[in-house]
């Protein structure tokens, strides 16, 4: 397959060769229009698809934090119910004390455990409040997911809907141009390429219009211009570094 191609490379004219890249061109352009008739679409999709993803996430640490509080709450009310016990059972001590001593003791540990009680109270309030703030901070990024669900949904119809009217003739167009690339030497092509890469308007091949560089528009020498109509080399521009063709191989009369 490489030597059919070196084969053919090596039977190509100058001026096939020309074409070749011109007509390549003219299919790359058109492929760049589709491109351009999707405009931001991709990238806006991709950005509100980062942003649900990134509310989902949000959303999930909010609820792993309700869980936390929730935890801490049961473990508060598990503390309150020892402290409970504990009263209890210091204060049936209390009957059976033999001295005052004793009596004491009990007493002290029967406030401590109200001060427990206290505390532990006092932090399921607090456990309770920050379930409220999460709470709403749910809620909140629930209705913003919700409305940027909304968008995507459209953008990704709107998106959907032009590449499906376009999928076909893009397809058709990257065929020829693969086609057309086989056509043409390896350097030649890289070089076309990378002009193309480099160029603002993608435009790597540019025909002459009046007396002037096609993508630069800076005037050319006469004896430049003779020698591009002649097709016999490939010449390019010295200010922008386009390949240059005649108007003819383009098919533009002037």
């Amino acid at each position: 397959m490489a030597t059919d191609k070196t084969k053919q490379e090596k039977e190509m004219t100058v001026e096939e060769r020309l074409k070749a890249l011109y007509s390549l061109q003219t299919l790359l352009s058109k492929v760049d229009k589709i491109k351009t008739l999707r405009g931001e679409l991709p990238l806006e999709v991709q950005d509100l698809e980062d942003e649900v993803a990134r509310l989902e996430t949000r959303i999930q640490n909010f609820k792993n934090d309700i869980d936390s509080y929730g935890e801490g709450i049961n473990m508060q009310k598990r503390v309150m119910a020892e402290a409970e016990a504990l009263i209890q059972k210091y204060t049936e001590q209390q009957n059976n004390v033999q001295n005052n001593k004793e009596y004491d003791f009990l007493s002290k540990e029967i406030e401590f455990q109200h001060l427990n009680i206290e505390l532990a109270n006092k932090r399921v309030n607090e456990l309770n409040r920050q379930i409220e703030a999460k709470n709403n901070e749910v809620a909140s990024a629930d209705e913003h997911l919700a409305d940027v669900n909304h968008i995507l949904a459209e953008k990704k119809g709107e998106l959907e809907q032009i590449v499906s009217e376009t999928k076909q003739e893009e397809e058709a167009l990257r065929d020829k141009a693969k086609k057309l690339e086989n056509k043409i030497d390896d350097r030649l092509l890289t070089a076309f390429k990378r002009i193309r890469k480099n160029a603002r308007n993608g435009l790597a091949v540019v025909y002459v219009q009046r007396n002037a560089c096609g993508g630069c528009f800076n005037r050319i020498p006469a004896q430049r211009q003779a020698e591009i109509k002649m097709r016999k080399k490939i010449i390019v521009c010295e200010y922008c570094g386009r390949i240059m063709i005649d108007p003819a191989l383009a098919g533009v009369n002037e």
